[in-house]
């Protein structure tokens, strides 16, 4: 199970993003297999590695629908093998250092 941030920036658009981001994100809203989280920064997918990357490629497709002639996508990618992690899981386990 794979969990990628994804950052879009349509170059040469104006300061206001917004319109892009809802783009990209009505891409992958509801998409079998890919679990995401809007954040103010970045947006969190998390599922197979192949279906999280094909959701990255779909949401550039509907950015640059929107009339974006140059996009810079920037992804970090967390793909843990030794077990099983969710975005929950990374976010419980500091939350429960913080108590401490």
């Amino acid at each position: 199970m794979a969990i990628v941030a994804v950052n879009m920036v349509p170059l040469g658009k104006g300061t206001s993003v917004s319109r892009y981001v809802a783009a990209a994100e009505r891409a992958v809203v509801g998409r079998p297999g890919v679990k995401r989280d809007l954040g103010p920064m970045f947006t969190t997918l998390e599922g197979d590695l192949d279906e999280v990357l094909g959701a990255v490629r779909d949401m550039q497709e509907a950015v640059f629908a929107e009339g974006v002639e140059r996009l810079i996508t920037t992804i970090k990618i967390d793909d843990r093998r030794d077990k099983k992690a969710s975005m929950e899981d990374k976010l419980a386990s500091v939350n429960s250092k913080l108590e401490t």
